[in-house]
């Protein structure tokens, strides 16, 4: 399995996202968590299955919430850039690239 790092910036997004999400409704902030989770572990699994979209960054979709988790696959690494709803303006990500 491939190391990964997550960025301060994703981790911010997550952790923004968890707290919209638990502000909704008790619980739904963990479902995110969980999700999120779920995606980095397939991401690590097989690194160069998901599309490459722009600037090398590839793109894994959360399964059941409007997110992708955005990252760069190294040889040896991965690095994750972002944890972007699918509305979000995309050049916030690409500045972090």
């Amino acid at each position: 399995m491939t190391p990964l790092v997550v960025e301060p910036g994703a981790e911010l997004d997550i952790a923004d996202a968890y707290d919209w999400y638990e502000a909704q409704r008790a619980g739904l902030g963990e479902r995110f968590l969980t999700a999120v989770r779920e995606c980095l572990e397939e991401v690590q699994d097989s690194p160069l299955a998901y599309p490459v979209i722009e600037h090398g960054v590839r793109r894994a979709l959360l399964r059941t919430f409007p997110y992708s988790v955005l990252y760069l696959a190294r040889p040896d690494l991965l690095i994750v850039v972002a944890c972007f709803h699918g509305r979000r303006d995309p050049n916030v990500w690409k500045g972090r690239v």
